[in-house]
């Protein structure tokens, strides 16, 4: 295992199957690309609730370690392991919202509409609450396109959430948003944390990671340079780049 790495949930991939939601075991990750590794042997564990979140200079494959953890890209090699179960076996037990959201050209309430009903589960006041509890439920009639940045994300957020998610990835959901919005979607993956669902959430935002994460993976150069407890992480980060980083001496 490199040097300044810290696996604080190590075993808890053992735990049986029927705990939920679900724990994640990386074993030996590799991504290439043109005969470049762009994630290169990567060793995870996590825990099966709490706010994971992914940090690392630009470049550094956050947002591809996400894609191969919920399966939208192959990899290369390597082992990905949710609750002893193989990818392939738990994809309908995730969600993932992007940066920027793709949303259906009908009303909002028809975005959330058409989850449900993919699911088998369409129910106008589910989709009500799940509106309500994004605070859009007065704007369910309203076309989805004429919804602001950060009101389309909150879509976003309540489509996932329409899936029961066990695991819920993010991947820079409040980049570029105003404060208020920023704030808004925070209060929603409290929300989500607090009602059990794992959350795995990608930000650049060193303020936003400390207001939310539980443990911290650090990435460099596709590499997992260190991974800790978020209070260990903030204060005194094991390696060398992550260092660089909090203290903004590190972009690339």
């Amino acid at each position: 295992m490199p040097d300044g790495i810290v696996l604080p949930f190590e075993g808890v991939a053992d735990a049986p199957v029927a705990a939920a939601p679900l724990p994640l075991r990386v074993s030996k990750l590799r991504l290439e690309a043109g005969g470049q590794a762009l994630i290169d042997g990567i060793d995870l564990a996590l825990a099966p609730s709490g706010v994971t979140m992914v940090m690392g200079p630009n470049g550094a494959g956050k947002s591809l370690l996400l894609r191969l953890l919920h399966g939208l890209v192959p990899a290369s090699s390597g082992e990905i392991c949710w609750g002893g179960l193989p990818l392939d076996e738990v994809r309908g037990r995730q969600a993932m919202v992007f940066q920027k959201p793709v949303l259906l050209r009908r009303s909002v309430a028809a975005n959330v509409d058409f989850v449900l009903k993919s699911r088998g589960a369409r129910d106008d006041r589910r989709r009500d609450a799940l509106l309500e509890h994004v605070g859009l439920l007065d704007r369910a009639r309203q076309p989805a396109r004429l919804l602001s940045g950060g009101e389309q994300q909150r879509l976003a957020l309540a489509r996932a959430l329409a899936t029961g998610p066990e695991v819920l990835f993010l991947d820079e959901p409040t980049a570029s948003l105003d404060p208020a919005s920023v704030g808004m979607i925070e209060d929603i993956v409290r929300a989500a944390r607090a009602s059990g669902t794992k959350i795995i959430f990608v930000s650049h935002d060193i303020g936003q990671a400390r207001r939310l994460a539980d443990d911290v993976v650090f990435l460099h150069g596709g590499r997992l340079a260190e991974h800790s407890r978020a209070s260990r992480f903030f204060s005194s980060p094991l390696s060398e780049a992550a260092a660089r980083y909090l203290d903004g001496g590190l972009l690339y």
